[in-house]
């Protein structure tokens, strides 16, 4: 009943934000080398940058920065700050801090267009970044006593998933390092819960897609959906990820 209620609240903070982070770019140029995302899953303007993480359909391996934790006291003595959202691209090498200049840098760099001015944090856009924080009473915001895990875990989500944002908040609150891999929607068919999409005939995701990837691997695309090299677990269903992630993490 508890996780029930956390789905309806969590839908609510996406309809908020008008369901950005939803759809993805058709095509993608994904770095060679990885995008580094020291981020923090209730903080607003972290928000605004996995909205555009989703919308330009990149893949990123996220840093969980929560207040407290170690994690933002090793971003401190490495760079001499706490400012986050903090983007290191290994490409380059070279890091980027703050919405503003990060949704630019990544919509410059990988889709090769500025973005649009409903992108960038305006004052309007993050009032309801914020208010969204606020729905989640700001979850995924402070660290909670964790083990490590030796390696990154991997999560399949997009954005505005209200099931992948619990386990989302989850992963930041025990400072767990994950590959995050970008499952947006790309057209109308993709639309709709997994199991109730918007059309009546059999689902086929677009070809040669992350997303026709995963269709093949598992039938179906559904998030979240979990990775952990450290276990050998594979799980769907954000109840029983968050279940998983308390019983092997938690302290």
């Amino acid at each position: 009943m508890l996780h029930t209620f956390k789905v309806i609240n969590s839908t609510l903070a996406s309809s908020v934000r008008g369901w950005r982070g939803t759809s993805s770019s058709r095509s993608v140029v994904q770095p060679s080398k990885d995008l580094i995302l020291f981020d923090r899953e209730g903080d607003p303007e972290c928000r605004l940058v996995r909205e555009a993480i989703t919308a330009l359909n990149l893949d990123v391996t996220v840093m969980p920065c929560p207040i407290g934790g170690k994690n933002l006291k090793s971003l401190e003595a490495q760079v001499g700050s706490t400012t986050i959202p903090m983007l290191y691209d290994a490409n380059v090498e070279e890091s980027r801090t703050g919405a503003a200049e990060i949704i630019a840098y990544l919509y410059l760099e990988y889709k090769g267009s500025a973005p649009k001015e409903r992108d960038l944090p305006s004052k309007k856009v993050l009032r309801s970044s914020l208010l969204s924080s606020l729905i989640r009473l700001n979850s995924g915001c402070k660290a909670r006593k964790a083990k490590s895990a030796e390696l990154p875990l991997t999560l399949y989500s997009f954005e505005s998933s209200p099931f992948s944002r619990l386990v989302r908040e989850r992963l930041c609150e025990l400072e767990l390092p994950y590959k995050l891999i970008t499952l947006g929607k790309q057209q109308k068919q993709d639309m709709g819960p997994a199991k109730l999409r918007m059309t009546l005939k059999p689902y086929k995701p677009l070809p040669n897609t992350k997303r026709d990837e995963f269709f093949k691997q598992h039938g179906n695309v559904q998030v979240p959906f979990l990775v952990d090299p450290n276990t050998q677990t594979e799980l769907f269903e954000s109840h029983l990820i968050l279940k998983y992630l308390e019983e092997a993490y938690a302290r």
